[in-house]
């Protein structure tokens, strides 16, 4: 299988090749919720987690700023879907029960959103924020990946990408925290799977458009050997960091 097999459009290709979110999740913060009339999910990209809201909830809002992310949204009657900012939303105030962040809160202007969910949220109405970083395959899979993004495309991310990847230290959450359990995700994938996910981060993307060449070349070979049989489905697990609270 020759390297160039693995570029992918990335509106097209963004939602097949990012990690699924566990049901045990959306479960749970079902659970820790008064009512459920309404969820909004900000900054909904594809509607990964819109939909799985939409088992629990009897509205959903999906908000995100990219027009073209929404318009690549998976549709659910349940689902309303809106080009808004995270800071500004336009949903009408004391009106959510639940209101999640996935994987996205890294990005955002944090005093002001959080002014945001404050007044979207009705009175102990739940805030869930969660991230997910570094994936574990193996030790071999594991210290390639490592390498390639602290050597390679490390100095290409942005400095809010870092805030997620640290967010239990690096992003602020000015709420009494609930004690949450722990969440992993897990998913089974080829080889081909596993680099097409890597071409959707934004550190290869940034590296691609600023050098106008793709760094999965510069290790692709030693990806490759490191990972075995091409075809060989592995489990590839993240851990989330949750944070969530009543607000008040």
């Amino acid at each position: 299988m020759e390297f160039k097999d693995f570029f992918s459009e990335q509106s097209t290709e963004y939602a097949k090749y990012r990690p699924r979110y566990p049901d045990e999740l959306f479960e749970y913060l079902s659970s820790i919720t008064n009512e459920h009339k309404k969820a909004w999910d900000c900054a909904a990209g594809n509607g990964q987690a819109a939909l799985s809201l939409t088992h629990y909830f009897d509205e959903v809002i999906a908000t995100d700023a990219s027009e073209k992310q929404i318009q690549n949204a998976t549709g659910h009657p349940k689902i309303k879907y809106m080009v808004a900012s995270a800071e500004n939303s336009g949903i009408e105030s004391n009106s959510v029960d639940l209101l999640t962040v996935a994987t996205a809160i890294h990005w955002f202007n944090l005093a002001k959103f959080y002014a945001e969910a404050k007044r979207t949220l009705k009175p102990e109405g739940t805030l869930a924020i969660w991230n997910y970083a570094s994936s574990n395959v193996n030790e071999a899979v594991d210290s390639v990946t490592d390498h390639y993004m602290n050597e390679i495309v490390g100095s290409y991310a942005a400095p809010d990408f870092w805030r997620g990847v640290n967010s239990e230290t690096d992003i602020d959450f000015p709420f009494d925290r609930i004690k949450t359990p722990d969440f992993k995700i897990r998913q089974n994938w080829s080889f081909r799977d596993y680099i097409n996910y890597i071409m959707t981060w934004s550190p290869t993307r940034n590296y691609i458009k600023q050098k106008k060449s793709n760094p999965l070349e510069i290790i692709f070979d030693v990806f490759k050997k490191a990972w075995g049989d091409e075809n060989e489905k592995k489990e590839i697990i993240w851990k989330l960091t949750l944070k969530a609270a009543k607000v008040k």
